[in-house]
């Protein structure tokens, strides 16, 4: 309920508030870009630091001045291309028609999936060449999936899969490209760099069952008006007459685990040793970067540890500027007090 003077708690736009289905996020909308490239990876949330970096913001205030930023570094090594997979458009939607496996699968995916035993290749390949040709096949993914035993701050074996979608116009041409990187490990630095702006997929951190004041960030009660009950209830929950409960009322229930996307953050840096911007004693609750590394600015939902997958900007900002930053200091200080 609001009032022209008492504007409502808590934002309903999110609603209902249930916990996600996967901690692997799902990308609903992907980018058009015109050339053939990969558009989407993945990587784990190992902590937040800061640096220094000259502003480049051509509107700022404290342009070519140094600025403190603060930035999460993700560790995001290789991910391995798995299949490809085609759609066609049906009344209800896109419906899968046809995919090829590659041979080249890790013994790791057997915990994840059932892995197809026996499978022809190049037979799978010649069907969607063919469909794509007849006109059929209407769009291309691709398969993907972690490699989490080659990262020492992620105690599992057990890799997350995901689709992540093939850039350009042309079908034939993404299907061309697909085929060049089927079965091979795809590196960070093969689909972003730095400077890029991208939008961040995550799972938030979640905080089980909680009471609306926390929820919706409603007021306690005066203690005159909740003799009856607790200064944490909502006050009403609705008239008699009509005997229902709007959806709209604040009440208590599940708080965080919600997959959420945040738009146009900046690629601050991307490198190989992961070691060189690891602080002193580790990340808190996740330890040594090893891999490859990426260095973004801002925070990024969820907790240490958890899966996060990047994709180019689908609406960026036009008064961001996409070029490399200059940085000149990376704060290496001990997180662990």
């Amino acid at each position: 309920m609001s009032h022209p003077h008492r504007p409502r708690r808590g934002s309903i736009a999110y609603s209902p508030r249930v916990r996600a289905r996967s901690e692997t996020p799902r990308v609903r909308a992907w980018p058009l870009i015109k050339e053939p490239k990969l558009l989407g990876f993945a990587g784990y949330k190992a902590g937040m630091t800061h640096l220094v970096m000259r502003d480049d913001a051509p509107n700022s205030l404290t342009t070519g001045m140094e600025i403190s930023v603060p930035v999460t570094i993700m560790e995001a090594p290789a991910m391995k291309i798995a299949a490809i997979r085609v759609y066609k458009n049906t009344t209800y939607g896109s419906s899968a028609i046809a995919e090829a496996w590659t041979t080249e699968l890790d013994k790791e995916l057997n915990r994840a999936i059932t892995v197809p035993k026996k499978h022809d290749l190049p037979a799978a390949l010649a069907k969607i060449e063919q469909l794509i040709k007849d006109g059929v096949a209407k769009d291309l993914r691709v398969i993907m999936y972690t490699l989490p035993e080659k990262v020492t701050g992620i105690p599992k074996k057990k890799p997350e899969i995901m689709e992540n979608n093939i850039g350009g116009t042309d079908l034939k041409a993404r299907f061309d490209y697909a085929k060049t990187i089927l079965g091979k490990n795809v590196s960070i630095n093969d689909v972003f760099k730095n400077g890029d702006i991208i939008d961040v997929l995550g799972i938030t951190i979640g905080k089980g069952v909680q009471g609306p004041v926390k929820r919706w960030g409603i007021q306690l009660q005066k203690s005159k008006h909740s003799r009856a009950g607790s200064v944490r209830e909502i006050g009403t929950l609705g008239p008699w007459h009509p005997s229902h409960v709007s959806w709209r009322v604040p009440q208590l229930g599940q708080t965080g685990y919600h997959q959420r996307t945040e738009f146009n953050k900046r690629i601050m840096q991307i490198g190989k040793d992961g070691k060189t911007v690891t602080p002193e004693g580790g990340f808190l609750n996740y330890g040594i970067v090893r891999n490859d590394y990426i260095i973004i600015k801002g925070s990024l939902p969820g907790p240490a540890k958890r899966l996060v997958r990047i994709r180019p900007a689908i609406r960026p900002n036009k008064q961001v500027l996409a070029q490399t930053p200059e940085i000149t200091y990376i704060s290496l200080e001990s997180k662990q007090g």
